[in-house]
């Protein structure tokens, strides 16, 4: 089943975030667009490549009201252990969320069973708590901010403009299109 369409399940986690941490809930994340990004663990190698991409991008993320999760298995504390000694998580400021009892791994449905790891999986949520996008890649296929922020403004685009969806390679700005009987086989 499809997690598309369907509203987040309710989660409390603890997150480092900017030299503190914080408690986090499903609350908190309801009435902005969100972005949960999942992956297999701290202190690995794809992984700081990935999240010093969200980083070196937060800002822009920022600019378009979108909070940005970031989350593992492990804890809090294994979050600030990593933040304070890696120069490229160090540039972290969104959360990080420790998930250490599986919690939020098992309601986005990205556990890796008997692993006790999350794969890697990205999940853009609208204000109101639906799951709008998600992405699974392989844990050897580390993923784009810049795409990812693309595929955002689309989504934010599409749900702001009812009757409008946007093509392959959409950019902001670009043409969209209007379904009607008369598009098909024309396009």
């Amino acid at each position: 089943m499809s997690l598309i369409n369907t509203e987040i399940k309710p989660f409390k986690a603890t997150a480092f975030k900017e030299g503190k941490f914080l408690d986090v809930t499903d609350a908190d994340v309801k009435g902005k667009w969100s972005i949960f990004f999942f992956y297999p663990a701290d202190f690995t190698f794809v992984c700081p490549t990935e999240l010093e991409d969200l980083a070196d991008n937060y800002a822009e993320f920022q600019k378009l009201g979108v909070e940005i999760y970031g989350v593992s298995t492990d804890t809090h504390f294994c979050h600030k252990a990593w933040h304070d000694t890696s120069p490229a998580i160090g540039k972290i400021k969104y959360f990080m969320l420790g998930d250490q009892n599986h919690n939020l791994s098992n309601n986005f449905e990205i556990l890796r069973a008997g692993v006790g790891l999350a794969d890697r999986g990205t999940f853009v949520v609208d204000p109101n708590g639906v799951i709008q996008i998600v992405e699974i890649t392989p844990e050897g296929v580390g993923r784009n901010a810049t795409e990812l922020l693309r595929k955002v403004k689309a989504a934010q685009y599409w749900a702001s403009h009812p009757g409008e969806v946007c093509p392959a390679k959409w950019e902001e700005g670009d043409k969209t299109l209007a379904p009607s009987l008369d598009l098909v086989g024309k396009i």
